[in-house]
């Protein structure tokens, strides 16, 4: 959630009995990371996300991470995990995410500490071959480190779905998105708000438009526009179309939401308003509380 979960409403999740993560996308800076982190304020329970290949790029993000001395680091997106020994060198906690069995044996032997298994309705970047539920089945069968379950997730019996199945919790982001402590802008927050879980589309038009260099294997899953309607499928047009990239420079300035990214999963649908993170946390865990408590 690089550009949504920020430091102030990774304080929110902390405070509300979750663990709040402060996301770095495909843009952030060691800067930009130690800004966020002073949004924390007195919030000493708190992870930093990271992408893979942003972190070989620009060390001092890295460095920055671990001088943070987050509860837990999350870093994704690549291959390599040389980092971990590094940040478990630090006393630092480590997750990844992983999108099949293959993935998971080689992060838990590496020494991970915790998994998600992020199925491909999650919102974001990410691997779109296996769903939430047989992806999770997937990974608990190849791992026993704890397994987190991503993608979908946005209800009571959503997470009661994936705790029952065995997740040991789960990892949210779209339910989030539209809660006010989130960095999300007014506009992107409407839209989110208005959409149906049909909405979304996985595409790299938007990433291909802003010269990101995101790997093919992780396209994002976003709310559709008239952009991704142009363009999903076509980006190798994109590439190098300049007309198309200002277009698309313009309409991220200007909050345009015909042009303009906003991520989301499929659980997006199940928003129906801007409300604080207390309030989302406290219905999704009472809820699927209930349900398990009936189920068994």
């Amino acid at each position: 959630m690089g550009g949504v979960a920020g430091g102030r409403l990774a304080a929110a999740v902390s405070a509300a009995g979750g663990l709040g993560m402060v996301g770095m996308g495909s843009t952030a800076t060691a800067t930009a990371l130690r800004t966020e982190l002073a949004a924390l304020a007195d919030t000493s329970r708190f992870g930093i996300g990271l992408v893979d290949w942003v972190i070989r790029a620009q060390p001092d993000l890295f460095d920055a991470a671990l001088a943070a001395r987050p509860t837990l680091l999350s870093v994704s997106f690549g291959a390599d995990l040389s980092w971990v020994e590094r940040a478990r060198a630090a006393g630092i906690r480590t997750v990844t995410q992983v999108y099949d069995a293959d993935d998971a044996r080689r992060a838990a032997a590496a020494g991970v500490d915790l998994l998600v298994a992020r199925g491909a309705e999650g919102g974001g970047h990410g691997d779109v071959r296996l769903a939430t539920l047989p992806l999770l089945d997937a990974v608990l069968d190849a791992v026993t480190v704890p397994v987190l379950a991503a993608g979908g997730i946005a209800s009571p019996r959503s997470l009661a779905a994936v705790l029952a199945a065995g997740a040991s919790g789960a990892w949210l982001g779209t339910c989030l998105s539209a809660c006010a402590e989130a960095s999300t802008g007014d506009a992107a927050r409407r839209a989110l708000i208005a959409a149906a879980g049909t909405d979304t589309v996985t595409t790299r038009a938007f990433d291909v438009g802003q010269r990101l260099d995101w790997p093919e294997r992780f396209p994002s899953r976003v709310l559709r526009n008239t952009f991704t309607d142009r363009w999903t499928g076509r980006e190798d047009v994109l590439a190098g179309d300049r007309d198309a990239e200002a277009e698309l420079a313009a309409g991220i300035a200007a909050a345009d939401q015909r042009v303009a990214p906003v991520d989301a999963g499929q659980g997006v649908g199940l928003l129906t308003g801007s409300r604080p993170v207390a309030a989302v946390l406290d219905e999704l865990c009472t809820g699927a509380l209930n349900l398990l408590g009936g189920w068994v």
